[in-house]
């Protein structure tokens, strides 16, 4: 694979990945009525497509527009859910808020998750591997169609990463067994079980 800072490239004058990316935390803060909202994105068996966004950017303007025109916004990866975060109420303006926030996409206003997270910039993108915990993929882009492409080839990456890691432990254990058959020991061999079987004996 490439060199470099990780596994986005991203466009000339945009935040590239960095390589001490805080570990993912859920999410906890408000919906735009005010009520609390607590989103996990670790320990779920999806991904979750974090979109840092702010009322007053620019660059936000173009993914606001795009997310409450777009239902079907094709996320990388399987089942992905996208959930957009904003600063708390202190930084931002609720009603432009209010005009902005597509109803089909959850909204969390936390600045303690933009501190969590150590967002450097916005718009900022994070995918987070809900089953690892792991950020699988991060950046900043100024369209739509940059972000998807640049958040695919991450979670490609990730799955292939995660595929490798249990592909050696499978081939460990099978290493492991066949040294034990050649040795003339199978499942059950009473030497595995130095202090009886395991269905033998209380503990004591």
């Amino acid at each position: 694979g490439g060199g470099g800072g990780g596994p986005l490239r991203t466009q000339p004058g945009v935040a590239t990945p960095r390589q001490d990316a805080p570990p993912a935390v859920d999410l906890t803060g408000t919906k735009l009525d005010g009520t609390a909202r607590h989103i996990a994105v670790t320990g779920t068996d999806h991904a979750t497509l974090l979109a840092f966004m702010s009322s007053g950017c620019t660059t936000c303007a173009a993914f606001w527009k795009e997310f409450s025109r777009n239902a079907d916004l094709q996320l990388p990866g399987t089942d992905t859910r996208l959930v957009i975060v904003t600063k708390s109420l202190e930084h931002e303006s609720e009603a432009a808020l209010a005009s902005l926030a597509p109803p089909h996409i959850p909204l969390v206003m936390s600045s303690t998750a933009w501190e969590d997270f150590a967002i450097p910039v916005s718009p900022y993108f994070i995918l987070v591997d809900g089953a690892s915990g792991r950020i699988a993929g991060e950046g900043s882009a100024t369209s739509w169609r940059q972000v998807r492409s640049l958040l695919t080839q991450a979670m490609a990456d990730s799955e292939a990463a995660t595929t490798r890691r249990r592909n050696d432990g499978d081939a460990r254990e099978q290493r492991a067994d066949e040294q034990l058959r050649r040795a003339g020991i199978e499942p059950g061999h009473p030497s595995l079980y130095p202090d009886g079987a395991p269905e033998a004996g209380d503990g004591a």
